[in-house]
């Protein structure tokens, strides 16, 4: 994978700066702006921002709260944060993106594409958190807490200090927010092309015959896949995989293992329909 320059920005939002990372500019394409997860900022996001940087300009915000982003008076919530992302498209003048979501970014994805679907040309949801395998708070907090040992080691000093960055009240307070969401309902009912991504080894999503159960169920513009081994940050643990995985979805070719990286990982398309 070749190195990826990132300028560092600061834009105002909400009168107060707020930080994007932004690799090398490709003309002509469709930007892709990558969201992070709750109590952190997008610095561990950036190893599959990278794989994907030579196909579209690529940014990766802090949402405002987080990370090198000002801090915030109290917690904004998922509503909020999603006005917040579209102010940030705006102050960067980008008039139509896609969006990547890990985790908690998936539903502020789904926010945005659900209230402004023409700034949205798709959305990727990779490890969507939230609805009712996460509920209630306490079964969330143990499946967060068996996901912590499940990821890569190498994680552990990019995300710690935005989790103390972030505090602990804040972090319950969002997270509880976060369970409630009605993740499923949103993602049934999405508005533009979604690509959902699960890794077999996150304790947080539903467990495979669920996973089924919703490719089932799926209308025509979602499309699931599930990455084998991968936990629930793969955007840090399983960065060729996903982009792999997002680069076929976007070029509308089927999605099948990554032929480069044989044994990191089994990538695997439900389809609507099938048993």
């Amino acid at each position: 994978m070749a190195e990826v320059s990132w300028d560092e920005l600061r834009v105002e939002v909400q009168g107060r700066p707020v930080f994007v990372r932004r690799g090398p500019r490709v003309p002509g394409s469709v930007p892709i702006v990558h969201v992070h997860g709750f109590a952190v900022s997008g610095s561990y996001l950036l190893p599959t921002a990278a794989a994907l940087a030579h196909r579209a300009t690529t940014l990766v915000p802090d949402l405002p709260g987080y990370g090198q982003s000002a801090a915030r008076d109290h917690v904004l919530g998922l509503p909020s944060l999603a006005r917040a992302l579209l102010e940030v498209l705006d102050a960067l003048d980008l008039e139509r993106v896609v969006l990547v979501g890990n985790s908690m970014g998936g539903p502020v994805c789904l926010e945005v594409a659900h209230g402004a679907r023409d700034r949205v040309a798709g959305v990727v949801l990779a490890s969507p958190a939230g609805g009712m395998h996460n509920q209630p708070l306490p079964r969330a907090l143990v499946q967060l807490a068996r996901d912590v040992w499940r990821e890569s080691p190498r994680m552990a000093p990019v995300v710690l200090p935005d989790y103390l960055h972030f505090g602990p009240v804040n972090a319950l307070q969002l997270f509880g927010e976060l369970v409630r969401f009605p993740s499923l309902e949103r993602v049934l009912r999405t508005p533009v092309p979604t690509l959902a991504v699960i890794g077999t080894r996150d304790p947080l999503m539903p467990p495979r015959w669920r996973v089924q159960e919703l490719g089932r169920l799926a209308p025509p513009d979602l499309t699931i896949a599930v990455i084998e081994g991968a936990a629930h940050a793969m955007n840090f643990s399983h960065p060729r995989e996903l982009a792999h995985v997002i680069g076929s979805w976007l070029d509308g070719r089927e999605i099948a293992d990554d032929p480069e990286e044989p044994g990191l990982a089994q990538v695997l398309e439900i389809r609507r329909g099938d048993g």
